[in-house]
């Protein structure tokens, strides 16, 4: 049996006698337990973007700035979208025994969420650093946040399936 290098048990499933409807139950419920910590993120990040326009400095932006904000703006209502719409599919289908398919659904808009969660992350940053700094330490700092996000996200529990494969 495989053991994660932080100390968790490793394991991936309920157990040799988990019968598939309860595997699939329990992949859905830890799937909503992901997706209510980042879609709290998600959702404050969107609604402080929605102000932006209204502060007495969105003015004195230029036009790339204010595109860049529109850019941001726009990958965070998507974000928002993509982990709030598990939600909708469960509203749609409760009941009609399609838990599978929700399950598969819902976990590709996890996983897209993510990636434009990282991908907002990165271009507020970038906005916020050209806005206070220059436009070249913005696309350092952007990079370095987004390699962040990937070094985290993908590339330790890889490195970590990489080592415990053996």
């Amino acid at each position: 049996m495989a053991t994660s290098g932080f100390g968790g048990s490793g394991i991936e499933g309920g157990g040799p006698d988990e019968r598939p409807e309860e595997r699939i139950t329990r992949n859905w419920n830890e799937l909503l337990q992901e997706l209510r910590v980042l879609q709290t993120g998600v959702q404050i990040l969107t609604g402080f973007l929605l102000t932006v326009p209204f502060s007495p400095r969105f003015p004195e932006l230029n036009d790339h700035q204010q595109t860049i904000y529109l850019v941001v703006l726009v990958g965070a209502v998507v974000t928002t979208c993509l982990i709030i719409a598990p939600v909708s599919f469960h509203r749609m289908l409760f009941r009609r025994r399609q838990r599978p398919w929700l399950v598969t659904a819902s976990h590709f808009c996890a996983r897209a969420g993510l990636v434009g969660f990282a991908i907002v992350s990165a271009l507020v940053v970038l906005l916020v650093f050209d806005v206070v700094v220059s436009l070249t330490a913005a696309v350092i700092a952007a990079i370095a946040v987004l390699l962040l996000f990937v070094s985290l996200w993908a590339g330790l529990p890889l490195l970590n399936g990489r080592n415990n494969s053996h």
